[in-house]
């Protein structure tokens, strides 16, 4: 993922991978089902990312999150970061994460082990006061 992306002055290269669990708040989850608006997604990702770059003074920062129907241990998300040091490289991560789960319009379904299914609460897209 980072791949050419180091450069000489980069001590850290961290890897993180979102990756679908099989249980989420006391319940067995069978699978997950990501849907997202592509376009606006890729364009908050690379915002995020340069966000994330200018704050903690990394290099490269890769984002990619998954749609689809996704099983038990998959990576759903996974974010690469290259940085002079440990530290900032574990700060821009997170940060990103934050953002994403925050910002970027992708919808999450968890399907559980009984059958039922149903949409977890996460990106809203932000609505302007009634004037």
């Amino acid at each position: 993922m980072l791949g050419g992306a180091l450069t000489p002055a980069d001590g850290a290269a961290l890897l993180f991978w979102g990756v679908v669990r099989e249980q989420n708040d006391g319940r067995a989850v069978s699978q997950l089902e990501y849907s997202a608006y592509g376009p606006m997604a890729q364009r908050e990702m690379l915002r995020i990312a340069d966000e994330a770059r200018a704050r903690f003074g990394t290099g490269a920062i890769h984002v990619v999150h998954r749609v689809g129907r996704l099983e038990i241990g998959e990576a759903s998300v996974a974010i690469a970061v290259a940085s002079p040091h440990r530290g900032e490289a574990y700060e821009a991560s997170r940060y990103v994460i934050e953002q994403l789960k925050q910002r970027v319009p992708v919808w999450k379904r968890e399907g559980y082990l009984d059958g039922h299914a149903e949409w977890v609460p996460g990106f809203a897209p932000a609505v302007e006061a009634a004037r």
